[in-house]
Order: C-alpha cells, then sequence, then structure tokens
C-alpha cells in the first residue's frame, strides 16, 4: 500500500495524475448483461475485470479504481450475495493490485465506494450505526486486498458520506471524497459545494481530496469544479473532477453517452485550469476518452477561467448551476430583494 506522502509526491511530481474512466460502461461491451451486477465479475470474470483496468493504464491512467462501486451489503443483498461482500472486494482490489505491481511506473489502486442505496434514519430505515458497519465491511475487504486509498464516491447525502469516511479512517485508509451535483448544482439530497468543502475539510488529514463526479454532462461538473474551487479552503487538499462522458440519452433502448474524446478532451483542460489535481472521467467514459485528455493534458497551458468558453465547448449550463456558479464567483453581489406584491384590503362586511 502506498502511503499517503507517496501519492502527495506523485502529484507534485507530475502537477496533476489522471484518474480512470466508467467501469460499467466498459465491461457492458465485454458481455455483462444489463441488471448484473458487475461486482461478481471480480470472481466469476476476474480476466475481464483485468482487462478493463489493463486499457485504462494504457491509455494514460495513473489511478484505477476498483469494480467495487455496489459492493456493500445493502446493494448486493438485491442479488444475494450479501454474504460475498469482503471476498468481492477483496478479489477486485487483488486484481488491480496485481496489474498495479506488474506497471513500470506508479499506478495508485484506489478502492471505490458507492452509497447503500438506502437512507439514512429518520429518513429511512438505515441506523447510522449499520451505515459504519457496512461501509467498514466493505473497506476491510478492499485494504486486504492491495488498495492505496479509499475512493468514496457519488454520495449526496452528508449522513451516509460521513459513515463512510469513518469507516475508511477504521482501517487507515488515505479518503477521497466525491458528491455527484445535478442541474441545480445540487446533490440530489439539496447539498451545494460549500456543504462537501466543511465536511471534507472537517476531516483532514484523513481525507486528503474531495470533488465531484458522475452528474449530467461534463459543463455541469465543470461548473460544479468552479464552485468547489472558489470555497477551497485548505490548499493542501486535492480537487477531483470524474465528470460523465458527454450527456446520457436514451437511444434505441439503450443509455448512449454522447461524449468524444475531443469533448472530454476540453473538459479535462478546463478541469485542470480550474485547479482540479485529480481528473477523470465517470459513466460513458471509455479507453479513447482517457487517452485523448491525456494528450490535452500533456500539453495544456494554465489560462483565466472563460465561463463563454466552457459553454460553447462543452454545452449550456443549466438556469440553476448557472445562478449557484455566479453566486459563487460573485459573492458579495447585491442580490434585489422580489417585490411583494400589493394586495387589495377587502372591505369588512358589516352586515
Amino acid at each position: 500500500m502506498l502511503e499517503m506522502l507517496e501519492i502527495k509526491k506523485l502529484i507534485r511530481e507530475k502537477g496533476y495524475l489522471i484518474a480512470d474512466g466508467a467501469t460499467g460502461t466498459n465491461l457492458f461491451s465485454m458481455g455483462l448483461e444489463s441488471g448484473y451486477p458487475p461486482e461478481l465479475w471480480n470472481i466469476e470474470a476476474p480476466q475481464k475485470v483485468a482487462e478493463n483496468h489493463t486499457k485504462f493504464i494504457q491509455a494514460g491512467s495513473d489511478i484505477i479504481l476498483t469494480n467495487t462501486f455496489g459492493a456493500n451489503k445493502h446493494r448486493l443483498k438485491l442479488h444475494d450475495a450479501q454474504d460475498r461482500t469482503y471476498e468481492i472486494n477483496f478479489e477486485a482490489a487483488k486484481i488491480a493490485r496485481k496489474l498495479a505491481s506488474k506497471c513500470k511506473r506508479k499506478i495508485i489502486v484506489a478502492g471505490s465506494i458507492g452509497p447503500t442505496g438506502e437512507l439514512i434514519t429518520p429518513l429511512g430505515q438505515l441506523t447510522r450505526e449499520d451505515a459504519i458497519e457496512t461501509f467498514t465491511e466493505q473497506t476491510k475487504g478492499l485494504k486486504d486486498g492491495g488498495i492505496d486509498l479509499a475512493w468514496i464516491e457519488t454520495m449526496s447525502a452528508e449522513e451516509e458520506l460521513e459513515c463512510a469516511i469513518l469507516a475508511a479512517k477504521n482501517n487507515n485508509l488515505p479518503i477521497v471524497c466525491t458528491y455527484s451535483f445535478d442541474t441545480h448544482g445540487k446533490s440530489m439530497m439539496g447539498l451545494e459545494p460549500k456543504d462537501l468543502v466543511r465536511l471534507a475539510e472537517k476531516y483532514y488529514p484523513d481525507v486528503i481530496g474531495y470533488g465531484a463526479n458522475c452528474g449530467i454532462g461534463a459543463s455541469e461538473l465543470i461548473g460544479t469544479m468552479i464552485c468547489l474551487a472558489k470555497e477551497r479552503k485548505n490548499k493542501a487538499m486535492y480537487l477531483i473532477a470524474k465528470g460523465n462522458c458527454g450527456i446520457p440519452e436514451f437511444i434505441e433502448g439503450e443509455i448512449t453517452y454522447t461524449g468524444t474524446p475531443d469533448l472530454m478532451a476540453k473538459y479535462a483542460s478546463f478541469a485542470k485550469q480550474i485547479g482540479a489535481d485529480i481528473i477523470g472521467g465517470c459513466c460513458g467514459t471509455k479507453h479513447e476518452h482517457i487517452a485523448a485528455m491525456r494528450d490535452a493534458l500533456n500539453s495544456n497551458q494554465s489560462s483565466d477561467i472563460d465561463l463563454e468558453l466552457i459553454k460553447n465547448s462543452l454545452g449550456n449550463f443549466s438556469s440553476g448551476n448557472a445562478a449557484l456558479i455566479d453566486r459563487y464567483l460573485n459573492p458579495n453581489k447585491e442580490v434585489k430583494p422580489l417585490l411583494k406584491r400589493k394586495t387589495r384590503r377587502r372591505k369588512k362586511n358589516t352586515s
């Protein structure tokens, strides 16, 4: 397992690190059937999981995420595999670790930890204690299998993210964490970038980085990264951008992502200009997209952030996200209060 200081050294030497792309998207292209849990392939088809990692390493990824996004007992219970939680996570980490060890350059193995799919009390039935135990079990398997850090991703609720952080702390692992933000620039549970910054920085130095992943397209994620960069207070912590490959569309019964390698290359350049230290792709991102991002980052020159250029290159921001970006960029901007509508006072009926 890499020491945290080694991870920091890698980022300092290169200036940034390239994470990998999608897991599900690429495993589907290898024969994974829709509705079947990709995590079971760590045991049933480890050679295909390894092939996906290998292609990302060849494309330029410095960080590969284990095939364990849904490998917690609550998600696995949907497939009657909850009793195999430790085994699945251990095997996934072992696959990635073996490939990283063979590589001539340093490859960081990150243990992917996604949400449970449950709501924590009082909104749901999942207790805080059960959530911590759930993530602790998953993280233990990942650590024993050889991961370098815990990569907590696609979270939307503060309580659940905090439980995952505490579980990784229990296993003495460096941690990075990301929320998924929607068209309003907020998570599904209504959290803003400032809420993620507050929670993540509270747990420094155990949490070494935070950012955004998934979402609904590269432009929206770049908008969120602008907000995170403006809100960040602890400059020793790293910013992470791992956006979807363009916008998902439902075509002929399947989800298709519209992002081209050129679009993802531009997205990566914008992310670096904003200040992202770790840049990768999420849903829809294939190996050719990461290769294009690698080439763009190698030649990228820093410049001032141009919102119009971002929109022209990646697509418009939603109105909600645009308003949030404006508020983060112009915190002292005076907001005119809404005018109260005058109401006619009713004449008292004296009859």
